[in-house]
């Protein structure tokens, strides 16, 4: 049995995929368990070879209570807690990146300035493992009844940093929808008042505002099916990037060059202000990175997007 730990949110599951992939094609004749959320299990499904979701939220308890795992792969983090709550199952073999605090010397050396899709691929080929950064697309997920061909709006994050100013994705509905768009709000059960205030600055009727209202699964096949997503640098921006739906995703604190969509697929636009050197942050509301970004450059990315759509289509025609 292989016992992989990723005890985190959807983003972090979205970008562990080519890893994932590449640990049951080395292994395709061992049982592939993954330690994270249970409430991650319809994204869990959607990426397929996992073989058994074992409940796990954080570092707080076990990650495996049952008998020693072969291998046990930390794709959580660089430890030492992580490495530590692997080496309590008792593993034959540990894979991870060495940590001397950890007494785990075996691994190559963590880089802080990496794309996290490529973070994990690189632990594996130290083990001569190889994987495949671009292996990010989901299965298609089961029709959940909800419109297809919508324009996605996800107003919010838990981080409350990586929140765009609800203002602004009042100000960005409103123009979106006098061209043509239908948009729908997105989010969490506790996400639901923002989608809703967003919603109302915006004109739209209650209708629109889906946060709190789909599960994940339902979430995954809106996205897939969607026109366009506009969001944070959150989950649902990484499954935009994994069904190639159109998306323009605003990133603060953190830079796309770690957790953005890859540069290379012209279908997603990144807006991102942290080149420049911002004066010291409160921790109050939206990041600065953030805050600098305007409705006006939201739509011209928006419009370059779709223009890439229509020129793709027509080259498919």
């Amino acid at each position: 049995m292989i016992l992989v730990l990723r005890a985190l949110g959807v983003g972090d599951l979205a970008t562990a995929v080519p890893a994932l992939r590449a640990l049951r094609a080395a292994y395709p004749d061992q049982e592939l368990v993954l330690a994270a959320p249970a409430w991650l299990a319809p994204v869990v499904d959607l990426v397929g070879g996992v073989d058994r979701l074992v409940d796990t939220v954080g570092l707080d308890g076990p990650a495996w209570p049952g008998p020693a795992p072969h291998i046990a792969v930390n794709l959580h983090g660089k430890g030492p807690q992580s490495h530590r709550l692997l080496a309590d199952t008792q593993p034959r073999r540990l894979l991870a990146f060495a940590n001397a605090d950890a007494g785990f010397t075996d691994g190559p050396s963590w880089t802080p300035d990496e794309h996290e899709v490529d973070r994990w691929c690189r632990l594996l080929s130290w083990y001569d493992i190889p994987a495949d950064r671009t292996n990010l697309t989901l299965r298609r997920p089961e029709p959940a009844g909800l419109p297809a061909g919508a324009t996605v709006l996800h107003p919010g994050s838990n981080i409350p940093a990586k929140r765009w100013p609800a203002e602004r994705f009042a100000a960005l509905a409103r123009a979106l929808t006098d061209r043509g768009h239908r948009v729908l709000l997105t989010g969490s059960a506790d996400e639901r008042m923002l989608a809703a205030r967003v919603a109302e600055a915006a004109g739209l009727p209650p209708t629109a505002v889906l946060a709190g209202r789909t599960d994940l699964g339902a979430l995954a096949a809106l996205v897939a099916d969607a026109r366009l997503v506009v969001s944070g640098d959150t989950g649902v921006a990484h499954l935009a990037t994994a069904y190639g739906t159109p998306s323009v995703v605003l990133f603060g604190p953190v830079s796309p060059a770690h957790w953005g969509p890859p540069p290379d697929r012209p279908r997603h636009r990144v807006l991102w202000a942290g080149q420049v050197d911002w004066p010291r942050w409160d921790g109050v509301g939206s990041h600065p990175t953030l805050a600098a970004l305007h409705v006006d450059e939201v739509l011209a990315a928006v419009a370059e997007v779709e223009r890439v759509v229509r020129v793709s289509g027509a080259v498919a025609a």
